[in-house]
């Protein structure tokens, strides 16, 4: 993420040892709260056959996929200018849409493979944010990396929209859940740093808006590990 949240700056606050759970317990509260209207969204659509017909419909899906967009960008963009209620409203729509667009792949997946690649990606999730928060290495060295890294599997996914090549799908999926996993720990390391803030603990508004953009962070590393895992299980119907 860019913006204030992603500076990447470790400074003098990352040498402070001051209470830093407060704002790591909000980041966490609010991502599960996202993760979990993700899912009641998305189960809720695939299990009413008239209203999963209606959105995979390309307008539906492709409106969904654009104000999702729009969304992240005014998060990461212009969190700064935001309230907190505003910005909450904005993370709590962005996880409703995103279950919209999610519901389809019960129509493409089966139950197994979707509750497997869900498992796996908790498991790593779980184990990478642990890593994150208590490793003493610099992960912000490889910020360039992650980024070039994210780039290269954009382009890539354009590409092999063209291509359909299975074994290039095979690849953008590995390298998916490779960077995610590392990016997961990445995101959490400088969470763990803005909350070691002391100015960032007594400012109230301040303190939620980070949490948001981190819980966004976070919500977005734990979701795509879960879609390129489900990629690399995949046994389509």
């Amino acid at each position: 993420m860019s913006g204030f949240f992603g500076s990447g700056n470790q400074g003098p606050v990352a040498a402070l040892r001051v209470e830093v759970r407060p704002l790591m317990r909000m980041v966490y509260t609010w991502m599960t709260v996202g993760l979990l209207i993700t899912a009641i969204v998305a189960l809720v659509i695939a299990g009413n056959p008239a209203i999963a017909r209606s959105v995979q419909r390309g307008p539906v899906m492709f409106g969904a996929i654009i104000a999702e967009l729009a969304l992240v960008i005014g998060l990461s963009f212009f969190l700064t200018r935001l309230s907190p209620f505003v910005a909450s409203l904005m993370f709590l729509l962005y996880a409703v849409l995103n279950g919209v667009t999610l519901s389809i792949i019960f129509a493409i997946y089966n139950i197994g493979t979707i509750q497997l690649a869900f498992f796996s990606a908790a498991g790593t999730f779980a184990a990478m944010t642990v890593l994150g928060y208590t490793t003493e290495l610099d992960l912000s060295q490889y910020r360039s990396y992650l980024f070039m890294g994210l780039i290269g599997l954009l382009v890539a996914g354009l590409v092999n929209v063209f291509l359909r090549s299975s074994g290039l799908d095979l690849l953008i999926s590995m390298a998916g859940v490779l960077i995610f996993t590392v990016l997961t720990a990445y995101d959490t390391q400088k969470i763990k740093r803005l909350a070691s803030d002391p100015t960032i603990q007594e400012d109230g508004n301040l303190l939620m808006k980070i949490s948001i953009m981190g819980a966004l962070a976070l919500y977005l590393d734990f979701v795509n590990l879960f879609l390129y895992l489900l990629r690399l299980f995949g046994r389509r119907r």
